[in-house]
């Protein structure tokens, strides 16, 4: 049983809310106008079906007004909106039926028309639902939210592809003064008497009422990354001749900013406003750009270096996009990875090798000055380069221009300085300025700054490359056959101004030498004319000469001594020493029936001068006749007067002088010789670095010996310990590790798990 209380409690709230929907009226008057009027509301807001007998009719927007305004004063519209959203739910299936149908087409012809055609439809279902304005900002908010949210749950993923498609098109249509055929003719309700000034004005209007602009944002700029990206790559690809950056700002401004207008700034009333309200996404596009360019650029970076510098505009672009957006790691990675791949391999010439690291040091010193970015790619570079035994010499023959191809190392245009060395950082220098923060802990901001600096400091010392600049220039002026050293007399001095006076003081030595050699061969050949015309230099000035022991026979050994007795009247405190297997000898052979002109080496002059005494010799006879000759060297100089059709080898080893041709042809004296013009291959008369460094080397080899033999095996790092008690020794582990491997192809010692010892007899 309800008690009194419960009882007039309830009475209470059934006489307010009568008194509310009766709005005080006499009788159940107000009852009943509030009837009709919650009639009409609902006949109004009841969502109708737009294919339907009922889409069309139209009710009298006064009378629903006021119903409206009945409702409102009697609190209902809650119960209102309620009653509409429950209605909605029940008519969502209409709308569900026709996105399936269009969608349907669309996953059939892929023709973004009729993505087009769903979006037109949703917004006329969306129209003609939307409740009057009179309702209240609350009720409509609460439709748009759940129609929308309806329309999104049953969209298909497919729908995100067309309408892709269908945005992306609209690039088209923000350039053409007409809509392309396949646009639906814009809707009643959004036609104005005035015309739109763009053809994609209604599709923007219709996405912005749907709320598709928000749902698909990133889709949208998605859609513009990609047109941006494909127009870079179109238009810039292996184009490094011309700035490309700007000209693609300006590509900007003139198609994509006026595209940006619809999506990001459609409801601006100014230009003023439509500037303000595109800034950041403008900024977030450009932004795009510099990291496109960017990209394309790094993947371009190794051909781009080797294009250098026609390539120079290109590396600008990518020094300003480097300022924007944070690729530097990138690039570094990616070059590190080209170099590797293309060019740190044992099949790249050290010379192609050398001419690419400069061209990185110039490329990547103008993309970044500080210098980080070279820092970080060249150090597998110059790791490299430090183990090929021929780069010093590679180095040093660019800077006398000795280069093989003609190309040189350094740039014509640079001033020529001294070597720069490391120097302590300046604090209190008031230009002074912190390392960049990508710097590694290595990494020095006053590294040297000209190239030639930048490679002699791949090696812990210069005086490697002054001994090979000694070694190089000793083999220029040797030969040397005109008397004329005006060139390498401005290579010393050109040395002279980056390495120091001091370092190039035997080079100037080996220069007098030349110039007095010459001053000396004229006064001997002025007592006495000579054919023989010797270079006279100070051994102990010079890097080792090629050992040869062999002497010169017959007419050869006379004109040796004829000069010997001449010189030493000249200089009596002087002797000559003969080394009788370097240089070149002219010769005429006179034979029965043909004369040949031919410059051949020493020791091929002296076996034929050995065939004028008799016509046949065995190859031991005339190394037995020479001296010290390598059996291999005697067998290819004979070979080289049996191509010639002078000798013939009648039987195994065994040579005779052709005074009649074999061929039956007689030449006359003078007459051309029967067989081209030899080629002398030309044999370096001084030894290489790495040849007088494994000469020293063997030296040494009998302390080696002594260890292995008293103490077993041995690792190469205690080999190396000890060796450092010999007198003079000053080779790195890496020296003696190549020293040991050669030891070890001559079958002197074996290797086993680091362990080396001496092989077995």
């Amino acid at each position: 049983m309800a008690t009194e209380a419960l009882k007039r409690q309830i009475a209470g709230k059934w006489q307010n809310a009568f008194a509310r929907l009766n709005r005080d009226q006499e009788g159940i008057t107000g009852l009943l106008a509030f009837s009709e009027a919650w009639a009409l509301a609902t006949e109004f807001l009841h969502p109708r079906d737009l294919n339907g007998s009922m889409a069309n009719k139209e009710l009298d927007m006064v009378k629903v007004r006021l119903a409206v305004e009945t409702l409102s004063k009697s609190k209902m519209l809650p119960i209102l909106l309620e009653n509409f959203l429950e209605d909605m739910r029940k008519q969502q299936y209409l709308i569900t039926r026709d996105v399936n149908q269009f969608m349907l087409q669309y996953e059939e012809t892929e023709d973004v028309h009729h993505i087009a055609r769903l979006v037109y439809r949703i917004l006329e279902w969306y129209r003609a639902w939307v409740p009057i304005t009179e309702l209240g900002h609350t009720i409509l908010s609460a439709y748009t939210l759940t129609f929308q949210t309806h329309v999104y749950s049953i969209l298909p993923p497919s729908f995100s592809r067309g309408f892709k498609k269908l945005v992306n098109a609209t690039f088209d249509l923000a350039q053409s003064p007409v809509p392309p055929p396949w646009l639906p003719p814009t809707p009643p309700a959004l036609q104005s008497p005035v015309p739109p000034p763009r053809p994609d004005l209604p599709l923007w209007s219709a996405f912005e009422q749907l709320g598709l602009l928000d749902r698909y944002e990133s889709l949208i700029s998605s859609v513009c990354y990609e047109h941006i990206e494909a127009h870079i790559l179109e238009t810039c690809s292996k184009r490094w001749g011309e700035r490309m950056l700007q000209p693609l700002r300006e590509w900007m401004t003139n198609r994509i900013v006026p595209w940006m207008v619809m999506p990001y700034a459609r409801g601006a009333r100014s230009a003023e406003e439509a500037r303000s309200m595109l800034q950041g996404v403008g900024s977030r596009f450009d932004f795009h750009v510099c990291k496109t360019l960017s990209d394309l650029r790094t993947r371009e970076i190794f051909d781009i270096i080797i294009d250098f510098p026609d390539s120079q505009p290109a590396l600008e672009d990518l020094k300003e996009c480097l300022q924007r957006v944070d690729q530097r790691t990138q690039l570094v990675q990616t070059l590190r990875k080209a170099n590797r791949k293309r060019l740190l391999h044992p099949g790249a010439d050290t010379k192609d090798i050398l001419t690419q690291y400069v061209s990185i040091i110039r490329c990547l010193r103008l993309v970044d000055p500080p210098g980080v970015l070279l820092f970080k790619v060249a150090d597998p570079i110059r790791r490299y380069l430090r183990e090929r035994p021929d780069t010093i010499r590679c180095i040093v023959a660019s800077l006398v221009g000795d280069g093989e191809s003609g190309d040189s190392l350094v740039d014509e245009n640079e001033p020529i300085q001294p070597l720069q060395q490391m120097q302590v950082e300046d604090y209190t220098d008031p230009s002074w300025e912190p390392e960049p923060i990508d710097a590694g802990p290595d990494f020095r901001t006053n590294k040297p700054s000209d190239v030639i600096s930048t490679l002699v400091s791949i090696y812990d010392s210069k005086d490697l490359f002054v001994r090979e600049l000694q070694v190089l220039l000793a083999q220029r002026l040797l030969a040397i056959t005109d008397g004329n050293f005006d060139r390498e007399r401005r290579n010393i001095e050109i040395l002279k101004i980056r390495f120091g006076e001091a370092a190039l003081q035997v080079c100037e030595v080996m220069l007098r030498d030349m110039t007095e050699s010459k001053r000396t061969d004229q006064h001997v050949q002025s007592q006495k004319h000579m054919m023989l015309h010797p270079t006279i230099i100070s051994r102990h000035f010079w890097p080792p000469l090629q050992a040869g022991k062999f002497a010169m026979p017959g007419q050869f050994k006379l004109i040796q001594d004829d000069y010997a007795r001449e010189f030493h009247s000249f200089k009596q405190d002087k002797k000559l020493r003969w080394l009788p297997h370097l240089g070149t000898i002219r010769l005429e052979i006179e034979l029965q029936d043909r004369t040949i002109p031919v410059d051949v080496p020493p020791l091929e002059a002296a076996f034929i001068e050995l065939f004028s005494e008799k016509d046949t010799w065995t190859v031991d006879e005339l190394i037995a006749r020479v001296g010290s000759v390598d059996r291999s060297a005697a067998i290819k100089s004979l070979t080289t007067w049996v191509d010639m059709g002078v000798l013939k080898e009648e039987i195994s080893n065994q040579y005779v002088l052709l005074e009649v041709a074999e061929d039956g042809s007689s030449v006359s004296t003078g007459g051309a010789p029967p067989r081209p013009a030899r080629v002398i291959e030309e044999v370096s008369a001084v030894l290489t670095v790495e040849q007088q460094q494994a000469e020293q080397m063997r030296v040494y080899w009998k302390f080696i010996e002594g260890m292995l033999t008293n103490l077993g095996t041995l690792p190469l790092d205690r080999i190396q310990t000890m060796l450092k008690f010999a007198p003079g020794y000053d080779r790195t582990i890496e020296q003696l590790g190549a020293f040991m491997e050669a030891a070890r192809r001559e079958g002197l010692v074996t290797v086993a798990n680091g362990m080396w010892k001496l092989s077995r007899t």
